[in-house]
Protein backbone atom coordinates (compact mmCIF):
# COMPACT_ATOMS: atom_id res chain seq x y z
CA UNK A 1 0.00 0.00 0.00
CA UNK A 2 2.05 3.10 -1.41
CA UNK A 3 -0.43 5.19 -0.66
CA UNK A 4 -1.85 4.25 3.24
CA UNK A 5 -3.10 7.12 5.15
CA UNK A 6 -3.12 9.67 2.70
CA UNK A 7 -6.46 11.11 1.67
CA UNK A 8 -6.34 12.59 -2.48
CA UNK A 9 -8.96 14.91 -4.09
CA UNK A 10 -9.06 14.03 -7.89
CA UNK A 11 -10.77 16.51 -10.25
CA UNK A 12 -13.07 15.57 -12.94
CA UNK A 13 -13.60 12.04 -11.48
CA UNK A 14 -16.89 10.72 -13.20
CA UNK A 15 -15.09 9.35 -16.02
CA UNK A 16 -12.35 8.41 -18.63
CA UNK A 17 -8.67 8.89 -16.84
CA UNK A 18 -10.43 10.58 -13.32
CA UNK A 19 -11.95 7.42 -12.68
CA UNK A 20 -9.21 5.57 -13.33
CA UNK A 21 -6.67 7.56 -11.32
CA UNK A 22 -9.65 7.43 -8.38
CA UNK A 23 -9.70 3.71 -8.31
CA UNK A 24 -5.39 3.37 -8.62
CA UNK A 25 -5.48 5.89 -5.58
CA UNK A 26 -7.64 3.98 -3.75
CA UNK A 27 -6.68 0.79 -4.48
CA UNK A 28 -2.55 1.51 -2.82
CA UNK A 29 -4.53 2.44 0.17
CA UNK A 30 -5.50 6.35 -0.22
CA UNK A 31 -9.04 7.89 0.75
CA UNK A 32 -10.18 9.71 -2.30
CA UNK A 33 -12.46 12.56 -3.14
CA UNK A 34 -13.84 12.59 -6.27
CA UNK A 35 -15.27 15.55 -8.10
CA UNK A 36 -17.50 15.98 -10.91
CA UNK A 37 -19.63 18.49 -12.16
CA UNK A 38 -22.25 16.39 -14.26
CA UNK A 39 -21.38 12.85 -14.23
CA UNK A 40 -22.93 12.19 -10.95
CA UNK A 41 -23.67 8.57 -11.98
CA UNK A 42 -19.64 7.73 -13.21
CA UNK A 43 -18.61 9.23 -10.25
CA UNK A 44 -21.18 7.22 -7.85
CA UNK A 45 -20.15 4.16 -10.11
CA UNK A 46 -16.89 5.16 -9.03
CA UNK A 47 -17.37 5.24 -5.31
CA UNK A 48 -19.16 1.99 -5.61
CA UNK A 49 -16.19 0.09 -7.32
CA UNK A 50 -13.52 1.87 -4.62
CA UNK A 51 -15.51 0.80 -1.51
CA UNK A 52 -16.74 -2.87 -3.22
CA UNK A 53 -13.03 -3.24 -3.09
CA UNK A 54 -12.72 -2.20 0.88
CA UNK A 55 -11.38 1.42 0.03
CA UNK A 56 -12.69 4.77 0.90
CA UNK A 57 -14.23 7.40 -1.38
CA UNK A 58 -17.09 10.29 -1.43
CA UNK A 59 -18.29 11.93 -4.43
CA UNK A 60 -18.48 15.46 -4.16
CA UNK A 61 -20.50 18.21 -7.31
CA UNK A 62 -18.55 21.27 -8.02
CA UNK A 63 -17.99 23.81 -10.84
CA UNK A 64 -14.23 24.64 -10.55
CA UNK A 65 -14.47 27.88 -12.05
CA UNK A 66 -16.13 29.07 -8.79
CA UNK A 67 -14.14 29.47 -5.82
CA UNK A 68 -17.08 28.64 -3.37
CA UNK A 69 -17.85 25.06 -5.36
CA UNK A 70 -13.55 24.08 -5.19
CA UNK A 71 -13.72 25.66 -0.89
CA UNK A 72 -16.65 23.32 -0.56
CA UNK A 73 -14.83 20.19 -2.05
CA UNK A 74 -12.12 20.90 0.07
CA UNK A 75 -14.12 21.62 3.48
CA UNK A 76 -15.69 18.14 2.82
CA UNK A 77 -12.96 16.13 1.90
CA UNK A 78 -11.12 17.43 4.93
CA UNK A 79 -14.17 16.93 7.25
CA UNK A 80 -14.61 13.91 6.05
CA UNK A 81 -10.72 11.99 5.81
CA UNK A 82 -8.91 14.49 7.60
CA UNK A 83 -6.88 16.26 5.52
CA UNK A 84 -5.48 16.69 2.02
CA UNK A 85 -2.10 14.86 0.44
CA UNK A 86 -2.67 14.48 -3.38
CA UNK A 87 -4.16 17.07 -5.64
CA UNK A 88 -5.45 15.73 -8.83
CA UNK A 89 -6.27 17.94 -11.06
CA UNK A 90 -7.76 16.47 -14.01
CA UNK A 91 -10.66 18.43 -14.67
CA UNK A 92 -10.53 20.34 -18.18
CA UNK A 93 -11.38 19.86 -22.06
CA UNK A 94 -11.16 21.45 -25.11
CA UNK A 95 -15.02 22.72 -25.25
CA UNK A 96 -14.64 22.92 -28.80
CA UNK A 97 -12.72 23.15 -32.04
CA UNK A 98 -12.31 26.83 -33.37
CA UNK A 99 -9.88 28.88 -34.94
CA UNK A 100 -8.46 32.10 -33.00
CA UNK A 101 -10.06 33.68 -36.27
CA UNK A 102 -13.86 32.47 -35.56
CA UNK A 103 -13.24 32.43 -32.03
CA UNK A 104 -15.32 34.64 -29.86
CA UNK A 105 -13.55 35.85 -26.66
CA UNK A 106 -16.16 34.62 -24.33
CA UNK A 107 -14.88 30.78 -26.00
CA UNK A 108 -11.73 31.65 -25.59
CA UNK A 109 -12.24 32.31 -21.83
CA UNK A 110 -13.97 29.70 -20.93
CA UNK A 111 -11.21 27.23 -22.05
CA UNK A 112 -8.64 29.15 -19.99
CA UNK A 113 -11.21 28.93 -17.11
CA UNK A 114 -11.90 25.70 -17.53
CA UNK A 115 -8.18 24.53 -17.66
CA UNK A 116 -6.24 27.28 -16.17
CA UNK A 117 -8.41 28.97 -13.76
CA UNK A 118 -9.99 26.03 -11.82
CA UNK A 119 -6.26 24.63 -11.51
CA UNK A 120 -5.48 27.58 -9.68
CA UNK A 121 -8.47 27.39 -7.54
CA UNK A 122 -7.88 23.78 -6.65
CA UNK A 123 -4.07 24.53 -5.98
CA UNK A 124 -4.68 27.25 -3.80
CA UNK A 125 -7.83 25.84 -1.68
CA UNK A 126 -5.51 22.60 -1.04
CA UNK A 127 -2.68 24.84 0.13
CA UNK A 128 -4.45 25.75 3.39
CA UNK A 129 -4.85 22.06 4.66
CA UNK A 130 -1.63 20.68 2.66
CA UNK A 131 1.99 20.86 4.88
CA UNK A 132 3.56 18.11 2.57
CA UNK A 133 2.33 16.00 -0.48
CA UNK A 134 2.17 15.77 -4.06
CA UNK A 135 0.22 17.87 -6.69
CA UNK A 136 -0.37 16.09 -10.10
CA UNK A 137 -1.35 18.32 -13.29
CA UNK A 138 -2.89 16.61 -16.25
CA UNK A 139 -1.59 19.04 -19.18
CA UNK A 140 -1.38 17.42 -22.46
CA UNK A 141 0.47 16.98 -25.70
CA UNK A 142 -1.43 19.78 -27.06
CA UNK A 143 0.34 21.98 -25.00
CA UNK A 144 3.75 20.40 -26.25
CA UNK A 145 2.79 20.64 -30.05
CA UNK A 146 -0.23 23.16 -30.57
CA UNK A 147 -2.35 20.77 -30.49
CA UNK A 148 -4.55 19.70 -33.49
CA UNK A 149 -7.04 22.04 -35.70
CA UNK A 150 -8.80 24.29 -33.71
CA UNK A 151 -7.12 23.25 -30.73
CA UNK A 152 -4.94 26.73 -30.21
CA UNK A 153 -6.84 27.98 -27.28
CA UNK A 154 -6.48 24.16 -25.52
CA UNK A 155 -3.10 24.23 -26.24
CA UNK A 156 -1.98 27.58 -25.35
CA UNK A 157 -3.91 26.79 -21.64
CA UNK A 158 -2.30 23.40 -21.01
CA UNK A 159 0.99 24.96 -21.73
CA UNK A 160 -0.01 27.59 -19.32
CA UNK A 161 -0.64 24.50 -16.44
CA UNK A 162 2.87 23.26 -17.65
CA UNK A 163 4.54 26.44 -16.71
CA UNK A 164 2.41 26.76 -13.67
CA UNK A 165 3.91 23.24 -12.45
CA UNK A 166 7.71 24.42 -13.19
CA UNK A 167 6.93 27.66 -11.34
CA UNK A 168 5.21 26.09 -8.08
CA UNK A 169 7.67 22.85 -8.03
CA UNK A 170 10.08 26.10 -6.86
CA UNK A 171 7.83 27.69 -5.36
CA UNK A 172 6.38 25.10 -3.12
CA UNK A 173 9.31 22.78 -2.74
CA UNK A 174 10.61 20.66 -0.13
CA UNK A 175 7.94 20.02 1.68
CA UNK A 176 5.28 19.75 -1.96
CA UNK A 177 6.29 18.31 -5.30
CA UNK A 178 3.94 19.17 -8.46
CA UNK A 179 4.93 17.77 -11.69
CA UNK A 180 2.37 16.72 -14.64
CA UNK A 181 1.32 14.54 -16.96
CA UNK A 182 0.90 15.45 -21.14
CA UNK A 183 -1.51 12.57 -22.77
CA UNK A 184 -1.47 12.07 -26.30
CA UNK A 185 -3.82 10.06 -27.49
CA UNK A 186 -5.85 8.06 -24.76
CA UNK A 187 -9.04 5.88 -25.60
CA UNK A 188 -11.40 8.37 -23.66
CA UNK A 189 -14.93 10.53 -24.49
CA UNK A 190 -12.54 13.19 -25.44
CA UNK A 191 -11.21 11.50 -28.45
CA UNK A 192 -14.79 10.29 -28.87
CA UNK A 193 -16.20 13.75 -29.16
CA UNK A 194 -13.30 15.51 -30.73
CA UNK A 195 -10.90 13.46 -32.89
CA UNK A 196 -12.51 11.31 -36.28
CA UNK A 197 -12.14 8.24 -36.35
CA UNK A 198 -9.46 8.57 -38.94
CA UNK A 199 -7.10 10.17 -36.54
CA UNK A 200 -7.29 7.85 -34.23
CA UNK A 201 -6.39 4.83 -36.47
CA UNK A 202 -4.20 6.81 -38.16
CA UNK A 203 -2.30 7.47 -34.58
CA UNK A 204 -2.61 3.91 -34.48
CA UNK A 205 -0.54 2.77 -37.67
CA UNK A 206 2.14 5.93 -36.99
CA UNK A 207 2.49 5.39 -33.19
CA UNK A 208 5.92 3.29 -32.06
CA UNK A 209 3.77 1.24 -29.46
CA UNK A 210 0.69 0.57 -32.34
CA UNK A 211 -2.09 1.65 -30.08
CA UNK A 212 -4.09 4.58 -27.97
CA UNK A 213 -3.55 4.90 -24.71
CA UNK A 214 -5.74 3.05 -21.95
CA UNK A 215 -6.77 4.89 -18.91
CA UNK A 216 -4.71 3.13 -16.81
CA UNK A 217 -1.46 3.90 -18.40
CA UNK A 218 -2.38 7.45 -17.33
CA UNK A 219 -3.71 6.06 -14.21
CA UNK A 220 -0.52 4.19 -13.24
CA UNK A 221 2.00 7.37 -13.94
CA UNK A 222 0.06 9.22 -11.54
CA UNK A 223 0.32 6.63 -8.59
CA UNK A 224 4.19 7.14 -9.41
CA UNK A 225 4.11 10.83 -9.55
CA UNK A 226 1.82 10.73 -6.06
CA UNK A 227 3.97 7.89 -4.31
CA UNK A 228 7.38 7.79 -2.60
CA UNK A 229 8.90 5.97 -5.53
CA UNK A 230 9.51 9.40 -7.60
CA UNK A 231 10.44 11.18 -4.65
CA UNK A 232 13.40 13.31 -6.16
CA UNK A 233 10.99 13.71 -9.04
CA UNK A 234 9.35 17.74 -8.83
CA UNK A 235 8.68 20.18 -11.92
CA UNK A 236 8.30 17.65 -14.22
CA UNK A 237 6.23 17.69 -17.96
CA UNK A 238 5.85 13.87 -18.54
CA UNK A 239 5.06 12.59 -21.57
CA UNK A 240 2.37 9.87 -22.25
CA UNK A 241 1.93 8.99 -25.75
CA UNK A 242 3.41 6.38 -26.90
CA UNK A 243 6.55 7.59 -28.92
CA UNK A 244 4.62 10.19 -30.97
CA UNK A 245 6.51 12.92 -29.67
CA UNK A 246 9.57 12.95 -27.91
CA UNK A 247 10.18 16.15 -25.62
Amino acid sequence: MKLAGKTAIVTGAGRDIGAAVAIKLASEGAAVAINYFASSEGADATVATIEAAGGRAIAVQGDLNKAEDVDALVAQTVDAFGGVDILVNNAGGLIARKTIAEMPLDHWEAVMSLNVTSTFLMIKACLTKMTSGTIINLASQAGRDGGGPGAVAYATAKGAVMTMTRGLAKELGPDIRVNALCPGMIDTDFHNIHTPDAGRRGFEANAPLKRQGHVDDAANLVLFLASDDSAFITGTNMDLNGGMLFS
